[in-house]
């Protein structure tokens, strides 16, 4: 159950920050939100992180479809520990949250905007921090198996 409200959490923040910022913003239009930090700027991603792969959004979308359903497989069929449920429910919807876009809209709505980094969405924040926090989680793992004398690499 907390891989799929970790997944409706990331989905439903996604698409409300989404909504608000292309009924409040012209596309292109940009406020500052922070001192010289944070600007909301509204824009459409045709490609991929960014924008690499422009007009590419079939493959986007195939991509999107595997990774959830990937990551639900991975959550139905194999006993993962809590925190690992909620890491990967957040990466799934962050995967979610941006195919919704390539489906419905043909690009990904990207707003947040620090002015020296590609502009990004709630999504990708999602997608990016998932993966850290699970590469983490693994490395923190390993490394206590290791001490307890677990370690799954050892030839003993």
């Amino acid at each position: 159950m907390r891989f799929w409200i970790a997944m409706l959490m990331v989905f439903v923040l996604d698409r409300a920050s989404k909504w608000w910022v292309t009924t409040h913003f012209g596309l292109t239009e940009s406020h500052e939100l922070w001192d010289g930090i944070l600007y909301l700027t509204y824009v459409e991603n045709h490609g991929a992180a960014f924008g690499i792969l422009q007009g590419h959004s079939w493959f986007f979308l195939l991509c999107g479809i595997g990774v959830i359903a990937g990551l639900s497989f991975y959550n139905a069929r194999y006993q993962v520990p809590n925190p690992v449920r909620i890491i990967i429910g957040v990466l799934a919807g962050g995967a979610l949250g941006n195919l919704f876009d390539r489906y419905w809209y043909g690009h990904v709505i990207d707003f947040l905007d620090l002015r020296w980094w590609p502009v990004f969405n709630v999504a990708d924040i999602a997608i990016v921090c998932g993966g850290m926090l699970l590469l983490g989680y693994f490395f923190w793992e390993e490394r206590n198996e290791a001490r307890n004398g677990n370690h799954k690499l050892d030839p003993n």
